[in-house]
């Protein structure tokens, strides 16, 4: 049996009082400090992950920072701190490492860690992908939008995941916007889609207008804070938010219900699995860049699958071959955390219908 470690933290501060509940009465700047000094823990043992061809085993590993201290702190600093943490991996007897969240983001995508350690490292961005993708376009599909015709946007569109999720769509849809800050990053990749399927996408710096006029969106930022509020989307609209911390405001959810927002990356594990840690979702279900580390356990590929900047439709393909072969698939729908119903989507559409109707 291989197996694996997966590597989690505390996307804010709040986070801490889940394992230690005696902080929730702490300030939150002490606590800020006190993280700097702990060191990596062992969160829990992660059991039952069986395929029909193996089994594996692993255990979720926590380096002590938050979301905001892994973009604000020194780089060289977090970066150890990580290394530290997959080092605690290696210890418990794990042969491949999947970086979570900001872990995934930081410096160059894994592969310092990669370099600093005696184990296969991924970020788990492939499987993330395929799986959002494939959400994307059941969602599309349920509300009655047509991708090839279809106004879609990529927020976040020069990192690794928002790339080659634009590269794709771009051989099915005509319409696509990349929203970044970076331009010239923005204009490198529009000319790279451009020469590989002919469509011409636009780029922008400034997301709100391209927010407004989309029917699709999908959002994979590295911002600690959100980036879509309920006054940038039209009736109608579906985004895949596949970002950690998440892009899209809870308040979308609460008073906007004539779009459909979609949880990207969400699989079903095969077998019994048993977390023992809860961090959002039902038992069996876990984030697909979760996924990806037991699959490549379970294919005893511990080899550096994901990392660094760039990813490849080729590295999609073979994530996704293996996933289907192991019994991992896209879960049903879900919206912070919770189940999205088909008729559910269906009142959606049809309040979406509504208002555009008002509207004319």
């Amino acid at each position: 049996m291989h197996r694996f470690a997966f590597m989690i933290h505390p996307l804010d501060i709040s986070y801490f009082a889940r394992k230690f509940p005696f902080t929730r009465y702490l300030p939150a700047k002490f606590l800020e400090k006190l993280a700097l000094h702990i060191p990596p823990l062992k969160t829990s043992h992660i059991t039952g992950v069986r395929s029909p061809y193996a089994e594996t085993e692993g255990w979720f590993v926590a380096c002590p920072l938050t979301s905001r201290q892994m973009v604000t702190l020194p780089e060289e600093f977090v970066i150890q701190k990580i290394i530290s943490t997959g080092r605690l991996a290696e210890k418990l007897g794990a042969e491949i490492l999947g970086l979570g969240a900001m872990t995934s983001v930081v410096g160059d995508a894994g592969v310092t860690v990669a370099r600093n350690l005696d184990i296969a490292v991924t970020t788990g961005n492939s499987y993330t992908v395929a799986t959002a993708l494939e959400a994307t376009e059941k969602a599309a599909a349920m509300m009655g939008i047509e991708l090839p015709g279809a106004e879609v946007a990529i927020v976040g569109a020069t990192g690794s995941i928002g790339a080659v999720c634009a590269k794709i769509l771009a051989r099915r849809c005509r319409n696509l916007t990349l929203v970044a800050r970076n331009e010239a990053r923005l204009s490198h990749l529009a000319g790279e889609i451009k020469d590989m399927t002919g469509v011409k996408a636009r780029t922008t710096a400034y997301s709100r207008e391209a927010l407004r006029r989309a029917d699709v969106i999908i959002t994979v930022t590295s911002a600690v804070d959100t980036v879509i509020e309920a006054e940038d989307l039209k009736p109608g609209a579906v985004v895949c938010d596949v970002a950690r911390p998440r892009d899209v405001s809870r308040r979308v959810a609460e008073i906007r219900d004539d779009v459909l927002v979609i949880d990207g990356g969400v699989v079903e594990v095969p077998g019994n699995v048993n977390f023992n840690f809860n961090f959002g979702y039902p038992p069996g279900l876990a984030y697909a860049c979760m996924a990806e580390t037991m699959i490549l356990a379970l294919e005893g590929r511990m080899e550096n699958f994901t990392m660094g900047r760039e990813l490849t439709v080729e590295q999609i393909d073979t994530i996704n071959r293996l996933a289907a072969k192991h019994g991992f698939r896209v879960a049903g729908f879900r919206s912070f955390e919770l189940p999205v119903s088909e008729a559910r989507v269906a009142a959606i559409r049809e309040q979406a219908r509504r208002k555009l109707a008002l509207a004319r």
